[in-house]
């Protein structure tokens, strides 16, 4: 006999069966900003073949595409040095923000000593910090670049965190309690899978700040990365280097928060901002 669907089952094969039609209405979705991207890029454009227009100020996008293919062995080093300092610097923020936010959830004791710390920590600026950490730690390792990215994506994933454990409905709590289940079973098949919506908006916020925490640490002290190329490029007022270095800082925060969404998208297939096809930025 098949089996009747009961209330609220998730129909993964009714989710595989629209994701096409989905996906199309994405893509539908983005045209506005394709629009926008363009326009300004034909205003930029526009500007920079402008006669009066210095090279050292405004390069020609031509100039930038030129950089890019002649100087790729070197932007490409430097761009996966910074990657590897954001890509970690991101994981131990995820980690740590994690384990911290459960630790405030589970004990009022440990969110009243700890809690004052995180903001404080928060609220001090980063660029402060660097000019410490290079002090601390050997300015030509990664090391303080990672620490900087950490404490930058740290403090986001720690307030999605706790603001998702703690919208857990108390009545699935109390059912859990009732069936015997103990507190890691309530925690791993209610709150967790219940915070995931409000915790993967705080990772991907997390992880466009750690790529800045990373840049901000070889702003401060470096040899390597592709903060320290923006760096070289400004001395020198070499425009067309600084362009490149921006497109490819760009292009690296944007791939880790695709990656990140689309995690969410694996993760969560179940939760209404995927069914609809909005994704979940926001809580």
């Amino acid at each position: 006999m098949r089996r009747i669907a009961r209330a609220g089952d998730y129909d993964r094969s009714s989710h595989v069966r629209t994701s096409a039609t989905r996906h199309a209405g994405q893509l539908a979705r983005h045209w506005p900003a394709v629009l926008l991207l363009a326009a300004v890029f034909g205003v930029y454009w526009l500007v920079s073949v402008q006669p009066g227009t210095p090279n050292y100020l405004i390069p020609r996008p031509g100039q930038v595409w030129e950089i890019l293919i002649d100087q790729w062995d070197y932007l490409l080093k430097h761009s996966l040095i910074t990657l590897y300092e954001t890509v970690v610097g991101f994981v131990l923020a995820a980690a740590i923000g994690l384990l911290t936010a459960i630790f405030i959830v589970y004990s009022s004791t440990i969110e009243k000593a700890i809690y004052p710390i995180v903001l404080f920590a928060q609220v001090i600026p980063k660029i402060a910090i660097a000019p410490v950490l290079m002090v601390w730690f050997n300015p030509a390792e990664p090391t303080p670049k990672i620490i900087l990215a950490v404490l930058i994506a740290f403090f986001p994933v720690v307030i999605s965190g706790v603001a998702g454990l703690r919208s857990t409905d108390p009545e699935l709590l109390e059912l859990s309690a009732t069936m015997g289940a103990g507190p890691w079973q309530t925690f791993r098949k209610i709150r967790f899978p219940n915070s995931l919506p409000h915790l993967m908006a705080g990772l991907k916020v997390a992880v466009t700040l750690a790529v800045v925490g990373a840049v901000v640490g070889e702003f401060v002290g470096a040899t390597e990365g592709l903060g320290y190329v923006l760096q070289i490029a400004n001395g020198n007022l070499d425009a067309p280097m600084l362009f490149a270095d921006l497109f490819l800082m760009s292009v690296i925060g944007i791939a880790l928060f695709v990656l990140v969404e689309a995690a969410e998208a694996f993760l969560i297939p179940w939760h209404a901002s995927r069914r609809s096809g909005v994704p979940l930025t926001t809580s």
